[in-house]
């Protein structure tokens, strides 16, 4: 369904800004008017990393006049994969600053407006309240929900994106004219099943597929051209080369938007909503949980350890702790590795930061194995604490 501009024109174009958005002006549905929409717009952008980076460098050519940034974050090496804002100078730099010199280099007529600190429930009605539009660039289903709560509160639309390995999605979510987030998705995933990027990996270029699709839904909204994402959501198959398009209706039921709404204000607790870890794996880990080094110890003593990686092969294959066995999380949730696994030696279960081992430590004291513990902070505790010369991917 068409809707009205979002946003009310500038008062006028310069010569500079018709020079440079010329290709814009020559299109009957974007035109003049629609150029100085684009102006007058003031667009937050949550996350300045693989979705953030190619929306921020989009909205920032089409002519945005005020970007907001918001991310407390700092460049890493193992960004410059896919987070094409930032560059090799960059590492170690505020991701929000970062971003904000990428901006001015490609469109000094944007004002850059530079949130650098965490999203959360004390500023984000706060920081939403000002702007226009919020496009969300967020990779965790805590800050997904937060975002979509404040918008709702707010009466803001706001443009989503999500990725994972080669598959994406994206929609527009207004509660005003159609669905909002917790319509699609009422409550968040079981903890630990759906992995991150950082655990399951993205293709790179999949951050600019559905980047632009935000960037595109963004100008849509702004200019009051074509037919917004509102009510739909689009998935996207890399490998298959495959666009599908499937409709979201509003849900009458829904806690925050419909009819009888249950959530009128923000959560106290949204990383609580989510769960970090289960309730199980948040019961097994109590007295079952060893730091990395107290694992070096245990085996520069000799200590008869059973090592687990619970991780992914691929993951296993870029850095691992020595002496450690592969055995994938979704193995022993299914039962398919106890088997595999000895009585007589102690245990020791271990991922990239504790919550997969955590669940799986679950799986095994629920088959028996009362002696397992994890490595608290898996291999990212033990590169910090034991051996720095590993990469931390």
């Amino acid at each position: 369904m068409s809707l009205p501009p979002l946003v009310e024109p500038a008062a006028e174009l310069t010569v500079d800004e018709i020079r440079r958005y010329s290709r814009h002006l020559i299109i009957p549905d974007v035109g003049v008017e629609g150029q100085k929409r684009l102006k007058n717009a003031r667009v937050l952008c949550v996350g300045a990393g693989g979705l953030g980076s190619p929306a921020l460098l989009y909205l920032a050519a089409a002519g945005v006049g005020t970007l907001g940034i918001i991310d407390f974050d700092t460049v890493d090496e193992s960004n410059l994969q896919r987070q094409i804002i930032h560059g090799v100078s960059d590492v170690g730099r505020s991701k929000a600053e970062s971003a904000a010199a990428s901006i001015r280099e490609i469109n000094p007529l944007v004002q850059v407006e530079i949130h650098n600190t965490a999203l959360d429930r004390e500023n984000v009605r706060d920081i939403f309240a000002q702007y226009d539009l919020i496009v969300d660039g967020t990779d965790n289903f805590a800050t997904r929900y937060m975002v979509n709560d404040a918008a709702v509160l707010l009466g803001k639309p706001y443009v989503w994106g999500s990725i994972y390995r080669f598959d994406g999605q994206a929609s527009v979510f207004w509660s005003e004219h159609g669905p909002c987030y917790r319509c699609l998705y009422p409550e968040p995933p079981p903890p630990g099943m759906v992995p991150s990027c950082a655990e399951g990996g993205v293709l790179g270029v999949l951050c600019a597929s559905i980047g632009s699709i935000q960037v595109n839904e963004a100008i849509k909204l702004i200019t009051g051209i074509g037919e917004p994402l509102v009510g739909g959501l689009m998935v996207y198959d890399a490998l298959e080369m495959s666009y599908r398009k499937i409709k979201v209706r509003k849900d009458p039921n829904c806690a925050l938007c419909g009819e009888n709404p249950t959530v009128t204000d923000l959560l106290e607790d949204y990383e609580d909503f989510c769960g970090a870890v289960s309730e199980e794996a948040q019961e097994a880990v109590v007295d079952s949980t060893i730091t990395a080094l107290e694992l070096k110890e245990w085996q520069d003593a000799g200590k008869d350890v059973f090592l687990v990686d619970v991780r992914e092969p691929a993951e296993y294959e870029i850095v691992r702790i020595p002496g450690a066995t592969l055995i994938p999380k979704g193995e022993i949730l299914s039962g398919e590795a106890l088997s595999r696994l000895p009585q007589d030696r102690q245990i020791v279960l271990h991922c990239k930061s504790g919550v997969r081992s955590a669940e799986a430590l679950a799986a095994l004291k629920a088959a028996g194995f009362r002696d397992a513990v994890h490595v608290q902070g898996g291999v990212l505790s033990w590169i910090k604490q034991i051996d720095p010369s590993l990469p931390a991917y």
